[in-house]
């Protein structure tokens, strides 16, 4: 990456400016963040020691710069910072994600809040928790370690995906969380009538519609973000399912699309699902849906 003081010895401050500088240029909406995020990950440095070093003007190895340097340039055609570093934060975890996986997103956390919540309400010395459609297993292992005494099952049906989520089962190593390949369509028959908390991300987005992020439109998995004309294929199965499996009483959780609430409350009011209400993340918008098994 050619700069005018590309003779110098790298240090810190330079790199971090030349790499703000790249990255702003790219359309990057946090581009001092990402620049923390990508020198720390080459330097094994959090944030915060990336911008004392930046202060200190500390030095940089030849080889440290020249490895900064070209994930810098990745990150600037738009690939995701997560798909760089291999991981991605999720609530309390850190999750291996990379090609064909779903990168999980900050307002999912809250979505997942929503079941952790319900699941810590419910009487039952052992409710049970599915989460449909699990993709890096973000929102099933969330349940799993922070409701420890729930016992939780997650389904993903893209081999794909379910790579990276085998590997983040078997690193979180929760005993109370259960992993299965397969269709959310026919999950967990033998847990029918009996489980308190079902949630879903499932995809979500209309056939014709382009996502508006480089990072979504030309990374994520095609799989884990078309859910048929109008987005709404997969959350039809999910209301199915979640009927079969919840036991009176149950809470169906639904990720979604910030103007799909409305048409996603009365589908599930005709299928018989009790009190169905929207939730909105973090932004205001739209995010999540709700709903009881009658």
């Amino acid at each position: 990456m050619p700069s005018s003081d590309s003779a110098l010895p790298a240090t810190v401050t330079s790199l971090r400016n030349r790499a703000v500088s790249l990255l702003t240029a790219a359309g990057i909406t946090d581009p001092e963040v990402d620049a923390d995020l990508l020198i720390g990950h080459v330097l094994g440095q959090s944030r915060g020691e990336v911008q004392a070093g930046s202060i200190l003007n500390r030095p940089i190895s030849p080889a440290d710069a020249a490895t900064i340097d070209i994930l810098l340039a990745r990150r600037g055609r738009r690939e995701p910072l997560q798909h760089i570093t291999g991981r991605a934060p999720f609530r309390s975890l850190s999750l291996n994600v990379g090609p064909g996986v779903f990168v999980p997103r900050p307002e999912t956390e809250q979505v997942a809040q929503l079941a952790i919540d319900a699941l810590r309400s419910m009487p039952d010395p052992e409710p049970i928790g599915v989460d449909l459609g699990t993709g890096s297993g973000a929102i099933a292992l969330a349940l799993a370690t922070e409701v420890p005494h729930a016992r939780i099952f997650a389904i993903e049906n893209s081999p794909e995906a379910f790579s990276w989520t085998t590997r983040n089962f078997k690193e979180v190593a929760a005993e109370n969380a259960i992993l299965t390949f397969g269709d959310l369509v026919d999950a967990f028959v033998e847990l029918d009538g009996t489980v308190a908390v079902v949630i879903s991300n499932p995809p979500y987005i209309p056939a014709d519609a382009i996502p508006r992020d480089p990072e979504v439109r030309l990374f994520d998995p095609a799989h884990a973000l078309f859910g048929g004309p109008d987005g709404l294929d997969v959350v039809r199965s999910v209301s199915a399912t979640g009927l079969r499996l919840l036991r009176p009483g149950g809470v169906l959780v639904i990720e979604h699309g910030e103007l799909q609430g409305a048409a996603i409350r009365e589908l599930l009011a005709i299928d018989g699902w009790r009190a169905p209400a929207t939730h909105r993340d973090y932004t205001s918008r739209d995010r999540a849906t709700t709903a009881l098994r009658p």
